[in-house]
């Protein structure tokens, strides 16, 4: 081969590569943003920028938003768990936090933005999103598009016949009691969770993946958190609806709740969200759905979400679900209702919990809605205790709030 042929040959090799780096290009830079997502240099950019890597549809703000008025009151300096004494600045910091908001009575008394988090930004919900789906399942039950939590999902979306989620209850789905087989283990670069993140980096469906998973037990039995159980109320949700996610939270909730910001929610190539995690909200419109949750979901006299089911929602009903240390019949200390946490020791307490330490945490007797969100790279750590920590941090606020 002559040097000219050659020279040739390399032009048009390179030339090759670049069509081939541009036109892949979406999906390489979503592959390295989910591969690199934890790392302890980049999560806090990571967690604020979703939108920037993946594909999202957007949630316009409310034509009249709502402001809660403030009442700024310093935060307890300390709180104790485990027989030691913590400052709540230095847990703050400890734990990767980016915003803390405490709302009582109505009011703002506490705001705090950390780690160049500012007011307007939309931060990754992760699964605090469980609870936001939660609410549109019981307006599709109060709408009558579903008939009863006791029809067998397959009723409502066939594609998931012969799957993991054949003849399942669509109560078994909410409770995370589905019986389907799934790892959840975040530092497990093979587990299940992070292949779906993976599928989600190349733009794979979503309604294909959840129809992949297969059965491990009967459902109703045991409480084993499987968030690809929300992917598949998510799909109920569309199907029962004629409406995309994006468009049902925005009609049902968005707007009537007047919420301040835009939000937007990530999705895969066919436009379907990632309705187990993949809603990106700021921290004070955060806190009006965990107002909302409060009021049982009464809305300054509208009842936005049925009463009954919020009461529902938030408690455990079967005793697979109870909170304990010891439940046989559960995969965690804490207890369960309709995609909503109830920690243990609770008298009216229940939470919404992501990974990597999002919460909305609530406290009705208190009047209180506690909203933090956070990139702690440590998250997957042994040996911090965070969910006792912060369990801890938010009952010493609420006392110190009275």
């Amino acid at each position: 081969m002559n040097m000219s042929t050659k020279a040739k040959v390399a032009v048009t090799f390179a030339a090759v590569m670049c069509a081939v780096t541009v036109f892949y290009w979406s999906s390489l830079y979503r592959l390295y943003t989910a591969v690199t997502l934890y790392d302890e240099d980049k999560i806090v950019h990571n967690f604020l920028s979703m939108r920037d890597a993946f594909n999202t549809t957007t949630i316009a703000p409310a034509a009249k938003p709502f402001v809660f008025p403030t009442a700024y009151r310093p935060l307890p300096e300390s709180f104790s768990v485990a027989g030691k004494t913590e400052s709540v600045s230095g847990f703050l910091k400890d734990s990767g936090t980016t915003g803390l908001m405490v709302i009582k009575d109505g009011e703002i008394v506490a705001e705090q933005y950390f780690q160049g988090m500012q007011a307007d930004n939309q931060h990754i919900s992760f699964s605090v999103a469980k609870s936001f789906v939660s609410a549109l399942i019981g307006i599709a039950v109060q709408e009558g598009w579903i008939a009863s939590l006791q029809d067998p999902v397959t009723d409502y979306v066939p594609e998931l016949i012969g799957t993991g989620y054949d003849k399942v209850k669509i109560e078994d789905i909410l409770q995370m009691s589905s019986g389907v087989k799934f790892n959840e283990d975040y530092g497990d670069f093979h587990s299940d969770i992070n292949r779906f993140s993976r599928a989600i980096a190349f733009g794979t469906s979503l309604d294909d993946f959840t129809a992949s998973l297969q059965r491990e037990r009967e459902p109703g039995t045991y409480h084993h958190y499987v968030s690809i159980d929300t992917q598949a109320l998510g799909m109920l949700l569309t199907r029962v609806s004629g409406k995309s996610l994006t468009q049902l939270i925005s009609e049902r909730l968005w707007q009537p709740l007047g919420m301040q910001d835009e939000a937007y929610w990530l999705s895969d190539d066919d436009g379907m969200e990632l309705a187990l995690g993949g809603l990106n909200v700021t921290l004070r419109d955060y806190a009006k759905f965990g107002w909302l949750y409060l009021n049982k979901g009464n809305w300054h006299g509208q009842q936005l979400v049925p009463q009954q089911w919020v009461e529902k929602s938030v408690t455990p009903d079967k005793p697979h679900l109870m909170p304990g240390k010891n439940n046989p019949a559960s995969s965690s200390s804490d207890g369960y209702g309709y995609q909503w946490w109830i920690p243990i020791g609770a008298e009216d307490e229940f939470m919404a919990r992501g990974i990597y330490h999002q919460f909305i945490y609530v406290d009705p007797d208190a009047a209180t809605v506690i909203v933090k969100t956070s990139g702690n790279h440590r998250f997957t750590e042994p040996g911090h205790n965070w969910r006792d920590r912060h369990l801890a941090m938010f009952r010493a606020i609420v006392e110190h709030s009275k």
